[in-house]
């Protein structure tokens, strides 16, 4: 219960920061968006009006972030046991498409202007104001993204990448105004494209990351490193395997694993080292651990011992083979079972597996094989 509580309040935390960082980048954009909008219609420049749209649409996701955060906070319920975690990666997808929307109106818009061209006229006060724009808007697109990255929200760091990248496309506006007045050349509308060009760019790469997240993605190899580290600290752990982590949302990890431990363990004995197992995982690296398998290893026998190492030898000769695990020989049964993990580089890994099973049986033919093939997960 108080590990709960501690979580809940960790969770509180986060999502006032997030709330926080949002309103300022809310009340940042609208202001910024009001001064470039009234620049840009007095001086007829597109691309200072386009950046003023691009403010607001900044303050949108901004929005998108407060409403994504709060729904992603409900407590998990009948329906949803996992809790509502992954509605931040929605809310990023959502940003991610606002962006890309944008720039597509903004590229149209350009070409518009490219065709049909318009004089803009610039003056010594709408300079200075765009030339503050361009620092408001590094210096907030700098905090919002490290604060995104502390708290782990996609959200804030998509907003933070893309006022980044405002603050780089007010600049060149800026330039592209000096060109105009040192040598009366007017780059709006061109300019304007170049810059939707690089927002189209920005939104897609964005909005793949966020799919990709939504789809399901290898877990963190720290982590998970440090999770079986941790598993086999415990005495007479002697291995941790087939580690899945499942994310429900930034931080919420569910997982399972594999242990081998020595075959003359109690059941009463083998409870006891699972629940600190999963007691000592929560603690250190807040996952919760739904499931511990078992794996029994042979510990009475020298000749069985023997026999692991030899087709631990065969099986490991395989290229793409990663691992071998959970071995088990039966005597009397004539039984012998073991785990395999089989690369994703391997080009057949069915293929690859049902080799490395006929030369453990060639080897070894008076026993049954029960050979499993396993992913390499984390």
């Amino acid at each position: 219960m108080a590990k709960e509580t501690v979580r809940i309040e960790d969770d509180k935390s986060r999502e006032k920061t997030i709330i926080k960082t949002s309103i300022i980048g809310i009340v940042a954009n609208v202001l910024l968006a009001g001064f470039k909008a009234v620049i840009g219609l007095i001086t007829n420049s597109i691309a200072i009006v386009l950046d003023a749209v691009n403010n607001i649409s900044d303050a949108g996701s901004s929005l998108i972030t407060i409403v994504g955060t709060k729904l992603a906070g409900k407590e998990p319920d009948k329906k949803h046991p996992f809790g509502y975690g992954r509605i931040e990666y929605l809310s990023a997808m959502v940003i991610s498409l606002i962006i890309l929307y944008a720039g597509i109106t903004s590229f149209v818009e350009s070409i518009k202007k490219i065709v049909n061209p318009e004089t803009p006229d610039y003056n010594t006060v709408s300079l200075i104001i765009v030339g503050v724009a361009v620092v408001v808007k590094f210096i907030l697109g700098r905090y919002v993204k490290s604060v995104g990255i502390r708290v782990r929200s996609d959200s804030l760091i998509n907003s933070g990448e893309d006022a980044t990248l405002d603050s780089v496309i007010s600049a060149s506006t800026l330039v592209a105004a000096i060109v105009f007045l040192v040598c009366d050349v007017s780059l709006e509308a061109w300019l304007g494209a170049i810059i939707s060009i690089i927002i189209i760019k920005a939104g897609f790469e964005m909005l793949k990351d966020t799919v990709s997240q939504i789809l399901g993605e290898r877990s963190d190899a720290e982590l998970a490193k440090e999770i079986k580290e941790t598993v086999i600290g415990f005495p007479d752990v002697q291995g941790a395997y087939d580690l899945v982590l499942n994310n429900y949302g930034p931080d919420k990890w569910n997982g399972s694993i594999h242990i081998e431990v020595p075959d003359t363990y109690t059941a009463d004995r083998l409870d006891r080292l699972i629940r600190e197992i999963q007691t000592a995982v929560y603690t250190k690296h807040q996952v919760i651990l739904t499931a511990v398998g078992v794996y029994s290893v042979n510990t009475k026998d020298e000749e069985i011992i023997k026999t692991r190492d030899k087709v631990q030898k065969i099986v490991l000769a395989h290229p793409h083979i990663l691992q071998i695990h959970g071995f088990y020989l039966t005597k009397e049964e004539k039984n012998i079972r073991f785990d395999i993990v089989v690369s994703f580089d391997a080009k057949d890994r069915r293929a690859l597996y049902k080799e490395v099973v006929t030369d453990v049986q060639k080897e070894f033919p008076d026993y049954t094989l029960q050979v499993a093939m396993d992913t390499d997960y984390a």
